[in-house]
């Protein structure tokens, strides 16, 4: 049982409604299964972590993108397929959560700038994403997380995720990054086989 395994308990089971308010929020609420206790952070915490909406916005995406309606945040993904490893370019992070919470996904942001090793990204996203405690912090263990695991839980509505800041450093080359990134295409391709839209957008420190 997944409760067991993530060490969550009876207490999933009482989870308290959440009023609709800003994005993020909504999102929680839209949630369907017990895993999204998992990968899904309280609100105050993620915004905590999302740098401030200042950088222009990637592209005109007509009237509405951002009206809170599904074919608004597909008016933003309008140039990006669903299951894709992309430069998040000129998209801004908040919108990319707003888009995620209009269309009822997972929203998942990690910003990576200060780590220097390969042991410390994946210590970050596991932070970031809420990974079960038994998160092995290997590529292996990554790669089971955003897809087995998961499809194990349940249907799922979807995922955006970001990984801001990806460094080059002594102890994490260009080679760890491309491999990073590889784990995060092959759980694209893999939900993109379910008909799971997974779209990842990342930067370089």
């Amino acid at each position: 049982m997944m409760t067991d395994i993530f060490g969550l308990g009876d207490a999933l089971a009482a989870r308290e409604e959440r009023g609709a308010g800003d994005g993020w929020q909504r999102a929680q609420h839209q949630a369907q299964n017990l895993y999204d206790n998992v990968l899904m952070m309280p609100s105050q915490e993620l915004m905590q972590k999302l740098p401030p909406a200042t950088a222009p916005v990637a592209m005109p995406a007509g009237p509405g993108w951002n009206d809170g309606t599904s074919e608004g945040a597909m008016n933003l993904f309008k140039t990006v397929r669903p299951n894709i490893v992309q430069s998040i370019r000129a998209f801004r992070v908040p919108e990319l959560a707003q888009a995620a919470a209009d269309l009822g996904q997972h929203f998942l942001y990690a910003n990576c700038a200060h780590c220097a090793s390969k042991a410390e990204i994946l210590e970050t996203i596991a932070t970031s994403f809420t990974f079960p405690k038994h998160f092995g912090k290997n590529f292996d263990a990554l790669a089971d997380c955003l897809t087995d695991m998961i499809f194990k839980a349940g249907p799922q509505p979807g995922f955006v995720i970001v990984l801001e800041g990806l460094p080059i450093a002594q102890k994490f080359d260009k080679e760890g990054r491309e491999v990073l990134l590889d784990v995060f295409r092959d759980a694209a391709e893999f939900w993109g086989e379910r008909k799971v839209q997974f779209r990842v957008f990342y930067s370089f420190a």
